[in-house]
């Protein structure tokens, strides 16, 4: 399999208008702020995208964003094994932010960390909490082995499990306005 194409922001912002733009983020991420016209199609629910987004790109090219392009990537990677060719935002809207383009919020939206960032905490606070309880229980510490396993397990696969975990808690969803992923699928088949 080849690496998907890749974009940097001035490359992308350029030909905006020619793209399919489809943010993979969690829905409380791509409320707090996406590249213009991104539809939001969440990592873990592109599966039951594809025949859409193969509609889509048979009409034109599609760009897919994450928050750094680490998901985007992987988005790329299943799009392909599916025969769908798609591009990815080089550093994604971080980056895209970062060169001076504006993001899309929607009135009302609060800012939610980058699941990244989440990831981190999470990670970070259970090791330690492992760590610090195994000063009294020492079988606690096996919490911080079992993470730390993860980890690297998250690496290697370039998968992440709490990922999937923390997308799901209620500060990750999209606001009770916004479509859902059935009104996305529909505006791809148009």
């Amino acid at each position: 399999m080849t690496s998907p194409a890749s974009l940097s922001p001035a490359q992308a912002a350029a030909r905006l208008e020619e793209f399919t733009v489809i943010d993979v983020r969690a829905p409380g991420e791509y409320a707090s702020g996406h590249v213009p016209g991104a539809l939001n199609i969440p990592l873990d629910r592109l599966p039951e995208a594809l025949a859409a987004l193969k509609s889509a790109a048979a009409r034109g090219t599609l760009l897919v964003v994450c928050a750094s392009g680490v998901r985007s990537t992987r988005a790329c990677e299943i799009l392909a094994g599916a025969d769908i060719d798609a591009a990815t935002l080089i550093g994604g809207t971080s980056a895209w932010e970062g060169d001076g383009h504006g993001l899309d919020r929607p009135e009302g939206a609060g800012t939610v960390w980058p699941m990244e960032r989440q990831v981190r905490l999470a990670a970070g606070s259970l090791v330690v909490a492992g760590l610090v309880a195994g000063l009294r229980f020492p079988a606690a510490r096996w919490l911080s082995a079992g993470i730390g396993s993860g980890l690297v397990f998250s690496a290697v696969t370039n998968s992440c499990g709490m990922a999937a975990v923390l997308s799901r808690l209620p500060h990750n969803r999209a606001p009770r306005s916004a479509t859902g992923l059935n009104a996305t699928l529909e505006a791809l088949q148009r």
